[in-house]
């Protein structure tokens, strides 16, 4: 579905995640249920970008359904869509790049984006948002590897972080909770980890300005907001 020539102008952030069928609207149009509500969350954290030319690099699009939102509420952003599956994907634009990869190829992912960047000339991301597979080694080796490419005062965005609290099949490996990371990197504690190690957990401990969490609709609802010093 194309969607350039579709116009939407003055539209919330909620009222196009809820038409192009995403579930971080108030109301997941695809089964009229309540969604997962983050739109109040985003608007307030995107307010500072609305004028501005951002690039955004998403991970785990699915049918595209936000990234065709963003690029509608912010009118000069681009997106960059990374899943494992792309034949999902319903949504074509200008302005909507989509890859398929799967993130823990780091030889794979590494070679992309400096391919996107060289490219498109621009160094580094202004928002980056972790949709993913919500499993507790993705969600950790995300922060891990792609908060380095993210801009000075841009945003890092996981969405359900809690997963791994809630659902066992999400609790893959032995870890502390992401709740707890955040916490020890907020007050600059080391904390054993495979995946993050006591380097790079110095480098985020002194890249991360505010982190802000928040509850939506659902039980399962979290998403948080790493701004980056």
């Amino acid at each position: 579905i194309f969607i350039d020539k579709e116009n939407h102008e003055n539209k919330t952030l909620d009222e196009l995640f809820n038409y192009y069928g995403s579930d971080k609207a108030n109301i997941f149009s695809k089964s009229n249920r309540a969604g997962h509500g983050f739109s109040d969350f985003y608007t307030k954290h995107l307010n500072k970008f609305i004028k501005k030319k951002i690039n955004i690099l998403e991970i785990g699009s699915y049918a595209g359904s936000s990234a065709a939102a963003f690029v509608k509420y912010i009118p000069d952003s681009k997106v960059y869509c990374f899943d494992i599956n792309i034949s999902n994907f319903e949504y074509s634009s200008d302005k909507i790049q989509v890859f398929g990869l799967d993130i823990n190829n780091k030889n794979k992912v590494e070679k992309k984006i400096k391919q996107i960047f060289e490219k498109n000339k621009f160094e580094n991301f202004d928002l980056i948002i972790d949709d993913g597979s919500h499993y507790l080694s993705d969600i950790l080796f995300s922060l891990n590897f792609f908060f380095k490419y993210l801009k000075k005062n841009g945003l890092f965005v996981i969405e359900d972080f809690k997963h791994p609290d809630y659902y066992k099949y999400n609790r893959n490996v032995e870890h502390i909770s992401v709740s707890k990371v955040l916490d020890n990197l907020e007050n600059k504690i080391f904390f054993p980890s495979r995946i993050i190690n006591q380097k790079n957990q110095t480098i985020l401990m002194n890249s991360i300005n505010q982190i802000y969490r928040y509850k939506g609709n659902l039980k399962d609802s979290d998403i948080c907001f790493i701004e980056k010093l």
